[in-house]
């Protein structure tokens, strides 16, 4: 086995943790562990790991949120690792950006046999969101979630939060509305266009120089949005 593929463990529990950490080394990963979102997101910046193993009840913030924010900037496969068992459960995961659902309790043979599937549709990834965006006057520091406008904060909701992330990360990209309604609300709301337009207009009152003729996000009439840095 490669040394060379780490993974990165997020789970609160720790005798599953050190469970789950046995069985990835006996196959010869490089396993990191982390018991916090926060902690996550530090590591997943600064180790890029090939894959992120993750429970979703984690003590600071839902999994699933998690993965949003995540998946704004990474592109790391995540295997979500979970006692949620709900069909609904398992569809917010992987519409939120997981690419895969095991629920507990597991075998070991069968989290080893998904994690080599993972790691083997992996193909050389285009390079990475950075961890902090920069546009204008305003900074997004993406693993303490905080941003800035010259040096003072920016007061965001987490919807406006993961709005502005997803779009600064993907300068020029048109988005569909239902594109942007999937990636920061969810599967649950692709149909609702009013969403959308109530948080862009939230976002521009305070990102904006001039939210009537905002320079930074722009409408595609009859399409969906675009970042301009």
């Amino acid at each position: 086995m490669n040394t060379s593929d780490t993974i990165l463990l997020v789970e609160d529990d720790a005798q599953i943790r050190k469970f789950v950490c046995i069985a990835l080394a006996s196959e010869g990963y490089a396993v990191h562990e982390a018991c916090s979102a926060g902690q996550a997101a530090s590591l997943a910046a600064s180790l890029r790991p090939a894959l992120l193993i993750l429970d979703l009840g984690l003590p600071d913030r839902d999994g699933q949120h998690f993965i949003q924010d995540l998946r704004a900037w990474s592109s790391t496969p995540i295997l979500v690792l979970s006692a949620r068992s709900q069909e609904s459960d398992k569809v917010k995961a992987l519409d939120a950006g997981a690419d895969d659902f095991l629920t507990k309790p597991f075998g070991v043979s069968e989290l080893l046999a998904r994690v080599r599937a993972l790691l083997r549709r992996r193909q050389q990834p285009p390079l990475d969101a950075a961890p902090v965006i920069q546009f204008g006057e305003f900074r997004i520091d993406c693993v303490r979630r905080i941003v800035t406008r010259r040096g003072e904060p920016v007061h965001l909701t987490q919807i406006e939060y993961r709005l502005l992330v997803f779009l600064a990360a993907n300068p020029g990209r048109v988005f569909t509305h239902r594109q942007l309604l999937l990636q920061v609300w969810g599967g649950h709301a692709v149909d609702n266009h009013q969403y959308l337009r109530v948080y862009v207009g939230h976002l521009r009152q305070k990102i904006e120089a001039n939210p009537a003729q905002p320079q930074h996000i722009l409408t595609e009439i009859g399409v969906g949005y675009r970042f301009q840095p």
